[in-house]
Parts: structure tokens; sequence; C-alpha cells
């Protein structure tokens, strides 16, 4: 009985079958609402046998069609249709993406920003390696409080949204190692009590325990970065003065079905 239990374990841990999920960071909606763009969009794919976690961000400029909304920035998506009716944001972006890249997402995990500072602090605080000046910092190693991890997050201060991205997937991979160590296990009743406010998923129960391991081994032997960047894109300006970023499928679609 005790090898059939421990084979159903490792199956469960290490089968290797693939999750893939977008993970969206909402910021500066209305007061009791969760209406506001999506200015993180991430797809993150996890294979728990090796561990492989990859993460595709795609910048919040990119201009695409939004079913039923006509085209506009991707980061729209999810403002249109969580304005229209409360709760079916994170869907129309599933939905965006899929049409758009030719992929079958059907998870999210939705990011409140402004209930990230109280999950930061009940986790005691972030640490973060800058192997460049990010966000006001020079490179270094630093301990930022959930106030001080937020502004990290937003700052612009030093560069265009592609320098952000790689901000944003730097501080994605010291999320996941802080949460994963010993020190944020002591604190899981405080952790528990914060995540309703940062954070909420459609992903069912049963995958949690076989992702976290992922992550966390994937967090320390590497996690696979890559980005819709400039060679994929052309910038330009509409009509109405905004700037865009005008996306070349004919680059985009085989580079995605390449690492995806």
């Amino acid at each position: 009985c005790f090898s059939l239990i421990l084979i159903v374990l490792l199956l469960y841990c290490f089968l290797p079958i693939r999750t893939q999920f977008v993970l969206l960071g909402i910021d500066r909606a209305p007061q009791g609402t969760m209406a506001g763009r999506s200015d993180t969009n991430m797809i993150v794919s996890v294979d728990p046998l090796f561990p492989t976690v990859k993460i595709l961000s795609i910048p919040r400029d990119l201009w695409v069609p939004i079913p039923g909304f006509g085209e506009n920035r991707i980061n729209a998506a999810h403002f249109f249709a969580e304005a229209q009716q409360p709760g079916t944001g994170p869907q129309k972006t599933l939905e965006t993406i899929n049409v758009n890249f030719g992929m079958n997402l059907h998870y999210y995990v939705r990011i409140n920003l402004e209930g990230l500072p109280g999950l930061i602090d009940a986790m005691g605080g972030i640490s973060l390696n800058l192997p460049e000046n990010m966000a006001g910092y020079p490179a270094g190693i630093y301990l930022l409080n959930g106030e001080q991890a937020l502004a990290f997050v937003r700052s612009r201060s030093d560069g265009d949204d592609f320098f952000r991205i790689r901000q944003g997937q730097l501080f994605i991979t010291a999320f996941v190692r802080q949460l994963l160590t010993p020190t944020a296990w002591s604190r899981l009743p405080q952790i528990m009590a914060a995540l309703p406010l940062a954070a909420d998923t459609n992903l069912p129960l049963w995958q949690f325990p076989r992702l976290l391991i992922a992550l966390w081994r994937a967090s320390y032997s590497g996690v696979e970065s890559y980005t819709i960047d400039r060679s994929l894109v052309i910038p330009t300006i509409t009509s109405e003065g905004a700037q865009i970023l005008l996306p070349n499928w004919d680059l985009i679609l085989p580079y995605t079905k390449e690492k995806f």
C-alpha cells in the first residue's frame, strides 16, 4: 500500500502534462471593482517533470482585434468586458489571446495590484536581486516591503514598456521564490488572509500542489523568459495620437508556436 501511494504521489507531482495559464496584473481600477486594464499579460507554461517553466510577456500596447469590441490595445480586453459585466474580464482576455495567437488557454491568475502591498507584507517582504539599475534602484540585492514592491512594479522611470516587461518577469520569479521559502511558510495564516484581496484564479485546486512544486524547483533551476519584443512589432501612432504596437503576425505566430 505504501508503494502504491508513493507511485501515485510521484505521478501526480511529476506527470509530464503541461499546464498553461495567463497571468494578468490589473491596476488602477475604480474602488470596489476590477474594471481596470491588464497592464501585465503573461502566458505561463509549466511542465512539472523537468521542470520547465516558460513565461511569454505580451506588450500591453499590442494592437489586436478584441472579439465583440473591435480593435484596440490588448490590455483593454479585460477593461471592456469587466466594465460591461463584472467577472468576465479574464475570460475576454483569454479569448482575445486565443483568437490572435492561435492558442487554447483556459486558465488565468489575476493579480489586483492594489492588494499587492498587503500580500508582500504578509510574506515578510520580497527579496530582489537586480542585475542592472531598475525602478530607481542601482544593481544589487534589496528587501522591499509592500509599498516599495508596488512602486517597483509600477515604475516606468528606466525606459519603455519592453524594459518594464523585464522588470515584471524578474519580480514574478522573485515572488514565487519568496512565497515558497520556509520563512514564508511560517507566515501562512497572514498570507492566506491577504491572498483574496490580491489575487483570484480559475485554476482547479488539484493543480496547485504540483504547480507550486514545479515553480519552486524552476525558480532555482531557471525560468525561461520570452517577450513579444521590438523585432516582432511596428511602433506607430493612431489618428487620435495614441502610441501603439502593430503586430507582425508573420513573425509572431511562428515564434510563439516554437516556444509554446
